[in-house]
């Protein structure tokens, strides 16, 4: 099985550099904007290669690994800002297609499981809320949800939902009167709106970051995922694993970011020798690479939990919380430091490495932010002390 798994990050990492890469380039520095038409062509690319979901269900047309064969597949992936995408593991598909596998009764996995999974459509979660509404905190969720004959009518006002905007049906958190509860919006539904697309940091997602409103949108009783009243229960099942997934990719793109970085110090010549020769130089690549493999084994180990427990357990949730808080903050200082050993051409895109930083700033924020993190973090450590 490891063999296996190697020869398929091998192949991944292959397919990425020959298909991706181009692209990649061509979107960061030309100009090219990411939309469906371009992921529809990657991934059939991807599919003739024979790497694409590495998290879809095999009866989808894709892999079906277990989180421990994922983390060297998707941090292959993670090479190219794009290459999740390209095989249909990038957010906020990947951890919908979670979500939906455990969630969805036989109906809804054939509605939307099925066309998410095979990458014939995108999906998007509406759970952020402009202020005073939800965003790291679930409590302060507005928007409502009201029961009627044979369905349910939603009110209310979202931010930061990615990928909405060209997305085939949206997932809602709404309040219930027995508590949040996840809903199947159609993208055609005419009590949903998805208005502009807010302008972020990051720009590689296709469908960008929206605002989505609800006005007294309806929809029927079958809408309802999972049970009416346990949308924070279903939405860990999502969490941990869309945490890990982050982790991976991105780390994916810190191993990558250290490559150009030593490619170009090895060649860089200044006050007499390579910069590659100079010891604050060797600090800098010694400390990403201390990031990189500290990263590589906290992912290993959480996605082993999470293989031997389910994605809802205690143990994998609070480890989830540790890899992301840890992973997001390594990776951003790998990117910083590459970013420095270029030099001028650091904050200049066409060596990639700016545009990676930028993008990657989301990464501590998105999912969780690490301040947030590290308080249940502590609250999980302290709670037998305090009982």
């Amino acid at each position: 099985m490891t063999g296996t798994m190697t020869g398929l990050a091998d192949r991944t990492r292959a397919f990425v550099r020959e298909h991706v890469f181009p692209i990649e380039r061509e979107i960061i520095v030309d100009g090219r904007v990411m939309d469906d038409g371009l992921r529809v062509e990657l991934q059939k690319a991807a599919r003739q290669a024979g790497v694409f979901g590495p998290l879809s269900p095999v009866q989808y047309g894709g892999l079906g690994l277990d989180f421990r064969a994922q983390a060297d597949v998707l941090e292959a992936a993670g090479s190219s800002l794009i290459g999740a995408l390209a095989l249909n593991c990038w957010a906020p598909d990947d951890a919908n297609i979670a979500l939906l596998e455990r969630t969805a009764n036989a109906e809804q996995a054939r509605r939307y499981l099925g066309p998410l999974a095979s990458g014939e459509v995108r999906s998007s979660i509406a759970m952020t809320e402009p202020a005073p509404g939800a965003g790291a905190d679930p409590a302060l969720l507005r928007t409502s949800a009201e029961q009627v004959g044979g369905g349910w009518v939603i009110n209310g006002t979202k931010h930061f939902t990615t990928g909405a905007d060209g997305a085939a049906f949206v997932i809602c958190v709404a309040n219930t009167g027995a508590g949040p509860t996840m809903f199947l919006v159609d993208h055609d539904n005419p009590g949903m709106t998805v208005g502009r697309r807010m302008p972020t940091l990051d720009r590689t997602v296709p469908g960008g970051h929206c605002e989505v409103t609800f006005t007294d949108c309806r929809v029927d009783d079958d809408a309802v995922l999972g049970e009416v009243g346990s949308g924070m229960e279903h939405a860990q099942v999502r969490l941990a694993p869309a945490r890990l997934a982050f982790c991976m990719t991105w780390l994916g793109l810190a191993v990558r970011s250290q490559e150009l970085a030593a490619e170009r110090i090895s060649h860089r010549w200044a006050f007499g020798s390579v910069i590659a020769e100079h010891g604050m130089a060797q600090a800098q690549i010694a400390d990403n690479e201390i990031d990189i493999i500290a990263s590589r084994s906290l992912i290993r180990s959480t996605a082993e939990v999470l293989d031997a427990e389910g994605p809802a357990s205690s143990s994998a949730r609070h480890l989830a919380s540790v890899t992301k808080t840890f992973v997001s903050e390594a990776v951003w200082r790998v990117l910083d430091r590459s970013v420095q050993l270029h030099g001028g051409l650091g904050v200049c895109e066409d060596h990639l490495v700016a545009r990676y930083l930028v993008e990657a700033r989301a990464f501590r924020i998105y999912e969780g932010p690490s301040e947030v993190l590290r308080w249940s973090i502590a609250r999980r450590v302290l709670r037998p002390y305090r009982s």
